[in-house]
């Protein structure tokens, strides 16, 4: 009985090893690491399984064995999703963190840091960094210095790899939480004294924004209620991944308008393959749920919005706009329209995202051209 103990507590000590450092074990690492057959690994990894002490993180499927986790190396995790989406050679880095005040860390300390991260906006427990493909160089330690930054982005066939150098807090973030988090494939660390770098692997998601407005009538329903409904419905597909739901103000003099003349859009990271699909199912949506037969729908792939393109979306804040130039709009800057009149406020919609709610909810905020 002695000898079971010391080799039970010897493989847990290797299983809890690899879940610190990767965040997960297979089979083949125990049979590796304590050079026993394999079926003498897979026995203790049930048996540790059946005890509690273990979980199967992931299961089997095609080439791809099955992961397990030890559970008394997985503490609780403040990071709840990571995720990318990438348009060309930039990428958007989102971090839905269980804690505001952990996701406001990193974001000061992430935009005190800079280079490759351009752009950092915070709402709530979710932070969104834009950053280009690249690395750079950063100094990292206590104060005035930044604790944590991203020193690099690259991609590597259908993954995105982010390369993070942090310090004390952010680091035991690194090791111990990122690789728990919904979106996150596989964590690799490494440390150099008080200094931890991290390459942290995520899918590289397409960036679909879908514009929608007119689907209420006088008689009742919401362009900003279906809209959400659609993001709550879209984000049911397998795989896709709902990021935000806006709502932009109109031209308010336009006299069609049912009440203040508002469009929605929504923005979702969808498995390239799944495109088509997920586009689909939301004309299908909203064609079913609107009240107006005039409903109007844009979708486009990608988060830049280029500047002839937002001039369009000031255009619709300031006067007004057929359908004929909608249409030559969308077609310029590959977005698809679906539905009637509508098509001109959802391609406003399109145009308009990316800026801050106060902008888009006052339609006599000067947009810059």
């Amino acid at each position: 009985m002695p000898g079971v103990i010391k080799r039970r507590r010897e493989f847990l000590q290797m299983m809890r090893s690899f879940t610190l450092e990767h965040g997960y074990f297979t089979v083949t690492d125990i049979q590796n690491a304590a050079g026993v057959p394999r079926s003498t690994a897979q026995d203790w990894i049930m048996r540790l399984v059946d005890e509690g002490c273990v979980i199967q993180r992931e299961k089997k499927q095609g080439r791809s064995p099955a992961r397990y986790a030890s559970l008394s190396a997985l503490p609780q995790s403040t990071c709840q999703k990571i995720f990318t989406t990438v348009d060309g050679d930039q990428v958007r880095i989102y971090h839905e963190c269980l804690s505001s005040a952990c996701a406001a860390y990193c974001e000061y300390h992430h935009a005190l840091a800079g280079d490759v991260v351009q752009e950092i906006r915070r709402e709530g427990t979710l932070l969104m960094e834009s950053a280009r493909m690249g690395k750079c160089e950063i100094t990292i330690g206590l104060h005035p210095f930044p604790a944590v930054g991203v020193v690099g982005v690259e991609r590597n066939g259908d993954d995105i790899i982010q390369h993070i150098r942090c310090i004390g807090g952010p680091a035991f973030s690194l090791t111990d939480m990122m690789s728990r988090a919904d979106g996150v494939c596989d964590v690799q660390v490494r440390r150099s004294g008080g200094v931890v770098e991290g390459a942290i692997r995520t899918r590289a998601l397409t960036h679909l924004i879908i514009g929608i407005d007119d689907t209420d009538s006088i008689e009742g329903g919401a362009t900003f209620a279906l809209s959400l409904a659609l993001l709550q419905f879209l984000g049911g597909i397998k795989g896709v991944i709902p990021i935000d739901h806006h709502v932009a103000m109109l031209n308010p003099e336009i006299p069609e308008k049912t009440a203040g003349n508002s469009c929605s859009f929504i923005e979702l990271a969808i498995p390239p393959h799944r495109v088509d699909k997920v586009s689909e199912r939301a004309i299908l949506f909203v064609e079913d749920e609107a009240l107006s037969p005039e409903w109007g729908v844009a979708v486009k792939q990608g988060f830049r919005i280029d500047p002839e393109f937002r001039a369009y979306g000031i255009k619709a804040r300031e006067g007004r706009i057929d359908a004929g130039e909608a249409g030559s709009v969308a077609k310029r800057f590959s977005t698809d329209l679906y539905g009637g009149r509508g098509v001109t406020g959802a391609l406003a919609a399109v145009a308009l995202a990316g800026l801050p709610n106060d902008i888009l909810l006052n339609p006599e905020w000067k947009i810059p051209s």
